[in-house]
């Protein structure tokens, strides 16, 4: 019998291709030894990109064309103070005093191009020096940077909804203009009582200042909405506005009129009021969580006209019927239903106006971000100058991060879609990442871990930054789609 078997049965040689080296735990433990030989390293990597939209935007020609200071400070100019402050906040220090933990880091001294932050005693000369002016020219600097952030992230909005809305700071020292005001937390202290408003579509701060813990009159609100119209950028075509109760007044409907606004208020409940809500013809109402609702026309005493009112009811439980303290911020009591009422000048279903009003929650919750986020509720001085134009750097490291987001958002189109990343969850993933700052052959660079989770997203974002230009009259744009 013949065995046809192949009778060569030599190894067959391995693959020579280099495998993948297992790198093994670093193993820490309390026996490890430490020092502190460790040169140009900072936890602040992501004021890279922070500094590199300022720079191409033209932020410094834009601060030192603006704001102006009879002092001339020796140890940093007035740019350099300016930006130091505004980064200080950003990265998450209130204040003052705390600018001595980042006053060696290389990558904040690199910035400013000092070897080491001037004391704490400098700084307050400075912010002493500045006028009570400075608030508004920050404003200025923030309706200007907001034109070229939407030329340049490609943002055409031509409709966009304004959130205006007061928050209660409570004064634990003798701050000059504290008032015993509207407080429910903190009943009978005296407090500051600013107004802001947003932009519901970028979360962006329009306008705003910093008031006493009084109640902002007619006159106040009237001129803060036309500020607040004007410091929007060029291309918004149509705008609506949503307030609260605490704006129900005649001037406020005669100024969202006065800059073309439809809006949105929620009324106070007066006796008049009440009554037309007895008398008014109440219907079911399937698309809300309330039991009916109902729509009248009603001229309040002094107004120049009537407008339309829509008001939901909806019946109390009997848990609140038995209990006869309660309290209704918004609602209105009587024996049996709560009702809303808002005053509105849009024709959409009752629902809808409803809905549209609903929504304004959100701008509770950015004023909540940039109390605790961008140390907004921080008032260092006890002159209210001073503290009027921290307020107003406070907001503008609040929005350095919606505009960083803006250029950071996926390429989408539609606005609606765009979701807000609060400044806290923005520091943790772009701001608080290590980096070593190097030198060599007369060049400067910054290199981030291997492992930084974000590379790629930080990546799209620098490239994204770096390619912002100047053209004429304006920015090109570096992202497509536009948003609209």
């Amino acid at each position: 019998m013949v065995n046809e078997q192949e009778q060569n049965s030599g190894r067959r040689p391995s693959n020579q291709g280099v495998r993948d080296v297992i790198p093994e735990p670093n193993k820490i433990n309390a026996c490890t030894p430490y020092d502190f030989n460790g040169k140009n390293l900072t936890p602040y990597g992501g004021l890279l990109p922070v500094i590199t939209m300022l720079e191409k935007l033209g932020f410094q020609s834009l601060v030192e064309q603006t704001v102006t200071s009879k002092r001339i400070p020796r140890a940093m100019d007035l740019y350099r103070f300016v930006l130091g402050i505004v980064l200080g906040l950003y990265i998450g220090f209130a204040r003052l005093n705390q600018l001595r933990f980042i006053a060696r880091d290389p990558i904040l001294t690199g910035i400013l191009k000092v070897t080491k932050l001037p004391v704490q005693s400098t700084f307050w000369r400075f912010v002493n020096a500045l006028h009570r002016n400075v608030a508004r020219q920050m404003l200025v600097i923030m309706r200007t940077m907001r034109e070229r952030v939407w030329e340049a992230a490609n943002v055409k909005l031509e409709v966009v909804t304004i959130d205006t809305d007061t928050t209660v700071h409570t004064l634990y020292g003798q701050q000059m203009g504290g008032r015993k005001g509207y407080n429910p937390k903190n009943k009978g202290k005296k407090s500051y009582q600013p107004i802001l408003t947003f932009l519901a579509e970028t979360r962006e701060y329009v306008w705003g200042e910093l008031r006493n813990g009084d109640r902002p009159t007619g006159k106040q609100i009237h001129d803060h909405l036309r500020n607040v119209r004007a410091a929007l950028p060029p291309s918004v075509k149509q705008v609506y506005g949503r307030a609260d109760s605490g704006f129900y007044c005649r001037e406020a409907v005669e100024a969202y009129e006065e800059i073309d606004a439809r809006f949105v208020i929620c009324a106070r409940k007066t006796s008049r009021l009440v009554e037309e809500l007895r008398q008014a013809q109440w219907k079911p109402s399937p698309k809300t969580d309330a039991d009916a609702e109902c729509e009248f026309r009603y001229q309040p005493d002094g107004w120049s006209k009537p407008y339309r009112f829509v008001a939901l009811r909806k019946q109390k439980p009997r848990e609140e019927l038995e209990a006869e303290e309660t309290e209704q911020y918004q609602l209105f009591e009587t024996s049996q239903y709560k009702y809303r009422v808002f005053v509105t000048d849009m024709s959409d279903p009752i629902y809808f106006v409803v809905w549209f009003y609903g929504q304004r929650g959100g701008a509770e919750n950015l004023i909540k971000e940039a109390n605790t986020d961008a140390g907004l509720a921080a008032h260092p001085s006890s002159r209210f100058d001073v503290n009027g134009n921290h307020f107003q750097l406070a907001m503008l490291a609040y929005n350095l991060n919606c505009w960083l987001m803006l250029f950071n958002r996926e390429p989408q189109a539609d606005a609606t879609e765009v979701r807000h990343t609060t400044l806290a969850t923005a520091r943790l993933r772009f701001l608080f990442v290590a980096a070593k700052i190097w030198r060599h052959a007369g060049r400067t660079g910054v290199s981030y871990s291997d492992h930084y989770e974000e590379k790629s997203v930080f990546e799209r974002l620098m490239d994204r930054l770096r390619k912002i230009a100047p053209r004429a009259g304006g920015y090109a744009p570096v992202m497509l789609p536009a948003l609209r």
